[in-house]
């Protein structure tokens, strides 16, 4: 009896080694990232005033999304969040005309395409995996973020009524996510994470030459990864 109790013991710690992360490992996870900004607008100011009424947003977009992770022993992890460069399209809401009156357009803009952005978000994050001596291994982390936004332009039909130079300053903000990986066996594992990123950006632009258009865009995102990862 007891070295059956003795035998099942032994097997209980061998299958709880054999799923838990070890101090070294290296866990590469590729696979679809979905950034969705915050739906809300932001307003478009013109020389510092919001007389136009006029805003704007972002919409999703989903990359090639990449991670590499790094354990310090089963339970601690440090993690850098990589992705092929996202694109968003800017959409202008100018419900009252006043921008598009403006700008010479007595019907409006509302609606319109405005421009085209692309940013890359690189995030680090300090992970934290809860013990579970299965193959289901969830965490948490929380981290810092540097976004540059690129090649930011505008769509040919505000560029021909003077909308030009627009720029979009980086941003440094923080990170927070919950994520969970499942091991498939043979150093195979596939991963779910969603994430909260803080994205602040100062936008400005000119309008016809003679004034200065500004926005402050609080992209603040969530970010939905789904990803097949091997450990080393």
């Amino acid at each position: 009896m007891k070295k059956t109790l003795l035998t099942v013991a032994l097997l209980s710690t061998l299958s709880t080694a054999a799923f838990a992360n070890q101090a070294g490992d290296i866990l590469i996870r590729g696979g679809a990232t979905m950034v969705s900004p915050d739906s809300g607008q932001s307003a478009i100011l013109l020389g510092g005033s919001n007389a136009t009424g006029a805003s704007m947003s972002v919409d999703d977009n989903t990359q090639l999304g990449l991670n590499f992770v790094y354990f310090f022993d089963s339970n601690w992890a440090i993690e850098l969040l990589a992705a092929t460069p996202f694109t968003h399209d800017a959409t202008l809401h100018d419900p009252t005309a006043a921008l598009g009156g403006a700008l010479g357009v007595p019907g409006g803009l509302d609606g319109a395409k405005l421009a085209n952005i692309k940013h890359l978000p690189p995030t680090l994050s300090a992970l934290y995996y809860f013990d579970t001596g299965t193959a289901f291994k969830p965490y948490v982390g929380a981290g810092i973020n540097y976004t540059i936004f690129f090649d930011e332009k505008f769509e040919p039909a505000p560029q021909t009524l003077g909308l030009s130079n627009l720029e979009l300053d980086g941003s440094f903000g923080y990170s927070v996510q919950v994520g969970a990986d499942y091991d498939l066996g043979d150093n195979w594992s596939v991963n779910v994470s969603a994430r909260y990123i803080d994205i602040s950006t100062d936008v400005t632009f000119d309008v016809g030459g003679d004034s200065i258009g500004s926005a402050t865009v609080d992209v603040d995102p969530m970010v939905y990864s789904v990803m097949l990862g091997y450990t080393f």
